[in-house]
């Protein structure tokens, strides 16, 4: 009788959703480059690309504006919503960070609520940890990465002191790639860089201390490093990228961590994908089930990333799940919606 319970217990923690195929579905085209994208229902999905367009897809009906900052039309590669309000940062100099009110069904005013100068401004991500605090994170303009944080719904930003923050190396940026530089979890968030270093920088108390850990992925050219970062929990991670010039390497370009990201361990080094730009752990799987996609394809593990299967050759640059079956992924000239089975 222990046995089997203890063989129960093991079976039901697993929890692995076993997919063997992907259905792609397209629900938007436009010559864009969208790597962005916020999800809000199964049907709904908020996204922010280049030419400065920002959209909302309502049962693939688009809502979509041009934002213009003076005479520019920026480029948007980050994106997060709150109940109320979407939020798209601009990549290059200036940085704006635009705050969208929204009723649920369309925008209702779009206001500035962060602007940055420099010649080396260069914004990759953002995320919300709930309604009122939030985070973004850029390139070093000095010794540290720029992280600027809101604690009143986004209405006001401020960023953090390099006093405050883990040194950077020169050379050690991050990629805009997926909006997927930042992974929070609770109160933790986990920024990761690539370049000269590919690091993790970890907060526990929402950016207010912080640590950087180093990782073994692949570092020391411009186009290496890690391009992307997801938590199933406080304890469990992964971190995926690899080289943008070499898309087919396969080796150091994917580990996991099992101590908060203290420590990292390579994945099926030289087996299963090479880069890949966006990665995520399939929700109520117990951080068993990983979907990586990239230029290069679609790629899928149920067993924590030991092994992995290539659900399909078609690219995308991010992902993000809706429910345990159920993702949108955005790419050159689309968004789409994908079913797992």
């Amino acid at each position: 009788m222990t046995l089997f319970l203890i063989l129960l217990i093991s079976c039901n923690s697993n929890n692995s959703k076993g997919f063997s195929s992907v259905t792609i579905t397209e629900v938007f085209s436009d010559s864009l480059s969208i790597r962005a994208i916020a999800p809000i229902t199964k049907d709904k999905i908020w996204f922010a690309a280049n030419n400065g367009r920002i959209g909302f897809i309502d049962n693939k009906s688009p809502k979509i504006t041009s934002i213009k900052y003076e005479d520019t039309l920026l480029s948007f590669r980050a994106i997060s919503a709150t109940k109320d309000a979407v939020f798209v940062l601009s990549i290059g100099n200036p940085a704006v960070l635009y705050k969208i009110g929204f009723n649920g069904n369309e925008a209702t005013n779009i206001e500035e609520v962060y602007v940055e100068n420099g010649a080396h401004v260069f914004y990759d991500a953002i995320k919300f940890w709930d309604d009122q605090e939030g985070i973004a994170m850029g390139d070093p303009t000095d010794e540290c990465l720029s992280i600027i944080t809101t604690n009143d719904g986004g209405n006001t930003w401020k960023k953090l002191s390099c006093e405050n923050l883990p040194k950077t190396v020169v050379g050690e940026a991050a990629f805009a790639a997926s909006n997927s530089n930042i992974s929070i979890y609770k109160n933790n968030v986990w920024i990761v860089t690539g370049g000269k270093k590919a690091r993790v920088f970890h907060s526990f108390d929402r950016g207010n201390t912080w640590k950087v850990y180093e990782t073994p992925i692949i570092q020391g050219a411009s186009m290496t490093g890690i391009y992307s970062v997801d938590f199933y929990d406080d304890q469990t991670g992964i971190i995926f990228g690899g080289n943008w010039d070499h898309k087919e390497f396969n080796e150091g370009n994917k580990a996991i961590t099992n101590d908060g990201g203290k420590t990292w361990r390579l994945l099926s080094n030289g087996r299963g994908p090479g880069y890949r730009s966006s990665v995520k752990f399939i929700p109520g799987t117990n951080g068993n089930d990983i979907v990586a996609v990239g230029s290069p394809g679609i790629s899928y593990s149920n067993d924590g990333g030991n092994s992995w299967l290539e659900l399909s050759t078609e690219g995308f640059y991010a992902i993000e799940f809706v429910n345990d079956t159920l993702a949108f992924a955005s790419g050159k000239n689309k968004i789409s919606k994908l079913i797992f089975k």
